[in-house]
């Protein structure tokens, strides 16, 4: 593994302060490919920055959005119901994830022609929109264990290669809405793929998942989806 620098990063949308956690390889040989990871429905937290940390020791510089902006996470609100108002306004977060996407192109160790996206539970969502808005230098995009909810946004072609890794039993994404995704992404042109894992239910990334049927954590299906998105990020990001 290779040793990295972490640390804050400020970047905003329009007049929405936002704060990512930056992590960079040491030694980097920059510009690099890199990855834009957007977190679960918490937002920046702990957990979501270990999985930042995680995927950049293995020498790929990360940095992991911020969807909410400082100000709203400084508020006592659910965080599912501040997750819910995104989802209401597919525009907004749009704007929000390409705002984040821009920032992270201008750094100079980044290479704004290789960037791929990548997210879980909430930021799977988040990173099958940014493949949507098809905004140019993104390559791939990765959902583990997202939720499908349909974009009402117009369609365009997906030009990204995609990967949706996905527990079959998740409660959150039923088989219809996986054979819907599977749809659009068709009808769109994208490069795709789904992989599900049986047995398999929501947050099977997340440490401490704990409720049965729902959402529980599965070590296989960590280890197996982490893999399957190392090979995938070789794939799109070092051709």
């Amino acid at each position: 593994m290779t040793a990295i620098a972490t640390r804050d990063f400020d970047y905003a949308d329009g007049a929405t302060a936002c704060r990512g956690w930056l992590c960079l390889p040491e030694g980097l040989s920059a510009p690099a490919p890199a990855v834009l990871m957007a977190p679960a429905f918490q937002g920046v937290i702990p957990g979501m920055k270990a999985n930042a940390e995680k995927l950049a020791a293995t020498g790929r510089p990360v940095l992991l959005l911020d969807p909410y902006g400082v100000e709203e996470m400084a508020k006592d609100v659910d965080p599912m119901v501040r997750m819910q108002g995104m989802v209401a306004d597919r525009a907004g977060l749009r704007a929000r994830l390409l705002a984040a996407l821009d920032a992270f192109k201008a750094l100079p160790e980044i290479d704004a022609g290789r960037i791929a996206a990548a997210g879980y539970c909430f930021g799977g969502l988040c990173a099958l929109d940014l493949a949507r808005a098809a905004p140019e230098g993104l390559v791939g995009a990765v959902s583990l264990h997202g939720v499908f909810t349909p974009n009402p946004l117009p369609a365009n072609p997906i030009s990204a290669k995609v990967l949706v890794l996905h527990g079959w039993d998740d409660p959150l994404a039923t088989p219809d809405t996986v054979l819907a995704l599977a749809t659009e992404l068709t009808e769109a042109g994208a490069d795709w793929q789904i992989h599900a894992y049986g047995q398999t239910v929501h947050a099977f990334t997340t440490p401490g998942a704990n409720t049965p049927g729902r959402a529980m954590y599965s070590p296989d299906a960590d280890r197996r989806s982490f893999q399957a998105m190392g090979n995938f990020l070789g794939e799109v990001l070092d051709a």
